[in-house]
């Protein structure tokens, strides 16, 4: 008995359960041996257009007898017959039905005996990947896709599809194409695949008010998505309007989708999108590559997270890491390091990673800890990581932070200019405790000046010291880079003192890139020493007080300097004298304005008649921390403030400014800047750090050990490295 063109949502009703193997068994057992049941169309419509799509599957099959068919979910149908007699072979057919596949196999065992016949789950096919030109599915996508169930099943079985098919292969999928059925199958195959769907009319005597749908995908590997075609003609056909609207609707917006995917823009992908191929391989590495995605959606994940994928460009050395993810918390994530493709290249660079996942939190995770983030995150990186990681244990988790192993918020404070301001005391983790998470080994304790605005910046450092130092303690003095915490000094306050019988030490620079301001002095020690020899003051403008430290170190250890700072805002003027011992004096002067209006003003109303030595040193920050340029503000550099300090500047001066910018582009547009100006250009770039300090001399001078010795001889007291940065670490730019 031959059911053709029987109306499916009546068959449906019969039937339960359609991903029962149970109720199929049932099924085919009711209607008996030798029936057949035909879903959706019948042969003598369906016969063109799938035999146009059968011919030429592949370019590596030059003959239909050749060509490898799949038939999954076969049933009772006559179709494998049809396309049998029509000169193709090679057919296997597959059901997890055992009643039907017996009765199959004995219907056509001699008639058609090429033919193959399986007992199998079409969600879990028993075959190698690529070795079928063809998958031709009637109505088994849209038996697995019944709406309470979801789409689990369904997602199975199209992985399969895409799995067993040859590359060039074609799956070939006749479906009512429900709205259901199509919110799967079109975007499964947005990526690498081409796509065309064209309606197959029902033959006249049919009653069916449901037309079939045939939608032909071509495996391939295409770099974007491309248009899905529609072959039909909806005013020609006698199918039903709002079926046929639903099917339109639905192409017209996964096409819109594709077109915005295919327009090159920096695209947001989701972790679905990726492993259906929207970037390739996913597992694969691919030097230089980088692209942005969403991790976590509702029901997968606690969160979602905004994140970049970078696989590293090629190296001569050896990665440490396969795969390593680098959170970015919200208070960093506008920095330039991490907001900006060259910033995140930096970061790749240091991580010692092949392929970098930074996520970057906002304010949905404020109130997560870091053991949850990473708990949250873990299942879903792992889906990212290259061939080599398949264990999410393996994926080391960094982050940006700074080192702090413990914090004392000492005031925090709120300003209109600068936003919020901290005042902390620090222990920094050692080296040894990063090796060793149970050490209880104690570190000195600093007093730091943060800006929230550049959180990952520390404006100001002092060390704490104990009252009652002694001369002998004083005699030598080293400058401690903040890459090197955690060294013990006898009289530094410790995590377990009490900073309040402390104070702060201005005898010690505890910034290195303060103690390379001070060695660029030394390119003007005989100016210096002329001054020194006639009595005369020499003058130091510094714009940018910060917590004071510089100003009040050169207060101290060079006490011929008559020293004016320049800060824009009271509160931090405040903060200074509140908690970092900055004070005022004959020597010592701090002016509330702008540093910019300060020198233009300065160079018109003095017109060059001033013969003293000067000293302009520029150490205010930039606000906007994205344009690339942390420190100075962009003000500072540009080329009529540049010529104005020129002017304010006499013979035998010096300007100096901290340049902060992981950017080689910004710091090349600094240099050619101040190269413009000056004709006399000098660089000290600090080790281990991003701090670079610029000098720019008005008179023509050398890199002289000698120097340094000479500035050293007008210091009340010696700082180490002075000289190692005069004789090895300036470098002529001009």
């Amino acid at each position: 008995m031959q059911n053709g063109g029987s109306d499916p949502l009546a068959i449906m009703e019969t039937l339960g359960d359609f991903t029962s193997k149970e109720n199929w068994d049932n099924f085919f057992s009711l209607r008996g041996t030798g029936d057949s049941f035909e879903w959706y169309a019948d042969w003598p419509e369906l016969k063109g257009p799938l035999l146009s799509h059968l011919s030429a599957p592949s370019d590596s099959v030059s003959s239909m007898d050749l060509v490898e068919i799949l038939v999954p979910g076969c049933g009772s149908s006559r179709l494998s017959e049809f396309i049998y007699d029509a000169g193709f072979r090679c057919i296997t057919n597959v059901d997890f039905s055992k009643v039907v596949i017996s009765d199959m196999l004995r219907r056509y065992v001699r008639s058609r005996p090429e033919m193959k016949w399986r007992i199998m789950d079409m969600t879990n096919l028993q075959f190698s990947d690529e070795v079928f030109d063809i998958v031709l599915d009637k109505g088994g996508l849209d038996a697995l896709m019944e709406p309470e169930v979801g789409t689990a099943l369904g997602s199975k079985y199209i992985k399969e599809v895409k799995r067993v098919l040859k590359n060039g292969g074609k799956f070939i999928c006749l479906t009512l194409a429900e709205s259901h059925v199509l919110g799967l199958l079109l975007p499964e195959f947005r990526f690498g695949w081409e796509m065309t769907i064209q309606a197959i009319p029902n033959k006249p005597s049919c009653k069916s008010n449901f037309e079939t749908f045939m939608v032909v995908i071509v495996k391939g590997k295409f770099a974007t998505p491309t248009p899905i075609k529609s072959l039909f003609d909806d005013t020609a056909l006698s199918f039903s309007t709002k079926q046929v609207n639903a099917v339109v609707n639905a192409v017209e917006k996964e096409n819109s989708i594709r077109i915005h995917y295919s327009s090159g823009e920096d695209l947001l992908f989701s972790l679905k999108d990726l492993q259906l191929g929207a970037k390739g391989e996913l597992k694969e590495l691919i030097p230089g590559q980088r692209f942005q995605l969403i991790l976590g959606e509702e029901g997968n994940s606690l969160y979602c997270y905004k994140a970049v994928l970078l696989d590293a460009k090629a190296q001569s050395e050896p990665f440490t890491y396969h795969c390593a993810v680098f959170i970015v918390p919200k208070i960093r994530a506008h920095e330039w390091l991490f907001s900006s493709e060259e910033g995140q290249w930096m970061v790749v660079e240091n991580s010692k990673a092949a392929r970098l996942i930074m996520v970057f939190l906002d304010s949905r995770h404020m109130h997560a800890s870091m053991k949850l983030i990473q708990s949250d995150l873990s299942p879903l990186v792992v889906h990212l990581a290259p061939d080599k990681v398949e264990d999410e244990s393996l994926i080391p988790y960094m982050m940006a932070d700074d080192g702090v192993k413990q914090r004392n918020i000492v005031q925090k404070a709120v300003s209109k200019i600068t936003g919020p301001i901290i005042v902390e005391d620090v222990v920094y983790e050692s080296p040894d405790e990063e090796n060793n998470s149970s050490s209880t080994t104690e570190g000195p304790v600093y007093r730091r000046l943060v800006f929230e605005r550049s959180a990952g910046l520390v404006q100001s450092e002092a060390f704490l010291t104990r009252e009652g130092k002694t001369e002998q303690d004083k005699k030598v003095l080293p400058s401690v880079s903040k890459k090197k915490k955690g060294t013990k000094k006898n009289n530094l306050c410790r995590a377990s003192d009490s900073t309040s019988d402390f104070r702060i030490d201005h005898t010690r620079l505890a910034s290195s890139y303060h103690t390379g301001i001070l060695s660029g002095f030394s390119l003007i020690a005989s100016s210096l020493k002329t001054a020194v020899e006639a009595g005369e003051k020499v003058k130091v403008v510094i714009v940018g007080l910060g917590a004071g430290l510089l100003p009040m170190f050169l207060h101290e250890c060079l006490p011929f300097l008559q020293i004016e700072v320049i800060e824009l805002d009271p509160v931090v003027v405040d903060l200074a004298k509140k908690h970092f011992g900055f004070i005022e004096d004959q020597q010592m002067k701090v002016h509330i304005g702008d540093g910019v209006k300060y020198v233009f003003e300065s160079t018109e109303r003095e017109n060059d008649n001033s013969k003293e030595t000067r000293i302009l040193v520029i150490d205010a920050d930039s606000s906007d921390l994205s344009s690339g340029l942390t420190c100075p503000h962009p003000n500072f550099v540009e080329e009529v403030f540049l010529k104005s300090a020129k002017e304010f500047l006499s013979q035998g001066g010096l300007f100096v400014t901290n340049l902060v910018s992981r950017s080689a582009a910004v710091r090349e547009t600094v240099i050619s800047h101040m190269k413009e100006v000056f004709d006399h250009l000098f660089s000290l770039q600090l080790e281990e750090e991003v701090n670079e300090v610029l000098f720019a001399c008005t008179n023509k001078t050398k890199i002289e050990t000698e120097k340094s010795i000479d500035l050293e001889k007008l210091m009340k007291f010696r700082v180490e490295g002075i000289e190692a940065s005069v004789s090895t670490r300036i470098q002529r730019l001009k």
